[in-house]
């Protein structure tokens, strides 16, 4: 598809973005409301840092479309890459093409077990609202055990497959009495409209696009299923060589995080206009997704990552059993408050 054929449709989007603002506009604007009284230090970063993202990855879309980083780290160039869904971001990570990104729960396990290069350094606060089991609104299909025999759709590897396994446990039902249909989100959203399956596990933004389009029912969504966390993954050198950037990474996530939260229609616009998603949809999957800040990984989170590892190996859809905390970034609370110092008052030796 050429520029010019994609030109109605980003009109129409950014027509919706404005409609949605309304009178406000952006009278208000975004850039504003992420000034600050100070300007943060520049970091020194490695020269080049490739950052993988998903449609759904909010704080990092607002920091790609505000050009922080770009203003952050001194004397890097900053690319961003997006993908379908996290199992790709991590193929590319492992592979090399990337230095960051961020998942949902099931792609880290499945990229450990296969003995990929790669380390847990930061997570958001789970989402449980924000994946979900779909069926056809005329579908005969009521609760979890009737699911038994039939066609589902997921993208192997992904969060959307651990609420599928949990939600057969809670119904009773073995893994292998379902019938598993392994598509990546486009094409099992088009499987999904054909009835050629009978029901798909999903995430957003994937999610509130099929709820707002098709109406279909909601069979389950991850509460008391699945906490459906964030995580955000690096390569092993950008953590041994550049710790600092890590940190301010966590803190500027953070911060786009307050203004998603504190300056909704304005993140609704920022995403819709630079993900071609409908406002509406936009709105959805934001208005179901908790504060996220970004932070080291908490014991606990360490602990339900590990069950996670866990299922899957127990049924055999891991080669190998793996120990989650072996990939965790855990530097001491010392040493993580000392790389929020400027440069100048950071020893060499933690750099």
């Amino acid at each position: 598809m050429n520029a010019n054929s994609k030109k109605p449709r980003l009109d129409r989007v950014r027509r919706q973005a404005l409609q949605l603002l309304g009178t406000t506009a952006f009278s208000w604007s975004l850039a504003g409301q992420y000034a600050r009284a100070e300007t943060p230090a520049a970091v020194a970063g490695p020269e080049q840092l490739r950052i993988g993202y998903q449609k759904s990855a909010v704080n990092l879309v607002i920091l790609k479309q505000q050009g922080v980083l770009e203003k952050r780290f001194a004397g890097t160039k900053v690319s961003w890459l997006e993908f379908p869904a996290g199992p790709q971001l991590l193929e590319a990570l492992a592979a090399g093409s990337l230095d960051f990104g961020l998942t949902g729960d099931s792609p880290p396990v499945f990229a450990q077990a296969a003995g990929r290069d790669l380390l847990y350094v930061g997570a958001e606060p789970p989402k449980p609202e924000s994946s979900a089991i779909l069926v056809p609104s005329d579908s005969p299909l009521r609760t979890l055990a009737d699911l038994k025999g039939r066609r589902v759709a997921l993208q192997k590897g992904s969060s959307a497959h651990y609420l599928l396994v949990r939600a057969l446990d809670k119904a009773g039902l073995a893994w292998n009495e379902i019938q598993p249909v392994y598509l990546a989100p486009a094409d099992a959203r088009a499987a999904f409209e054909r009835k050629s399956v009978d029901a798909w596990a999903i995430w957003d933004p994937f999610y509130a696009a099929t709820e707002l389009a098709i109406r279909p029912r909601v069979l389950a969504n991850g509460e008391g299923l699945s906490g459906n966390a964030s995580f955000y993954l690096a390569a092993r050198g950008l953590v041994e060589r550049h710790p600092q950037v890590l940190r301010a990474l966590f803190d500027e996530l953070t911060r786009a995080d307050r203004l998603a939260q504190s300056a909704r229609q304005e993140a609704v616009a920022l995403v819709a206009g630079f993900s071609g998603l409908d406002a509406a949809v936009v709105s959805r999957f934001i208005a179901r997704r908790p504060s996220s800040p970004v932070g080291l990984l908490a014991a606990q989170t360490v602990v339900d990552q590990q069950r996670v590892a866990d299922a899957f190996f127990r049924l055999g859809l891991i080669p190998r059993q793996v120990q989650v905390a072996d990939i965790v970034w855990r530097p001491s609370a010392a040493e993580y408050a000392r790389l929020a110092e400027p440069a100048a008052a950071r020893p060499s030796s933690a750099l």
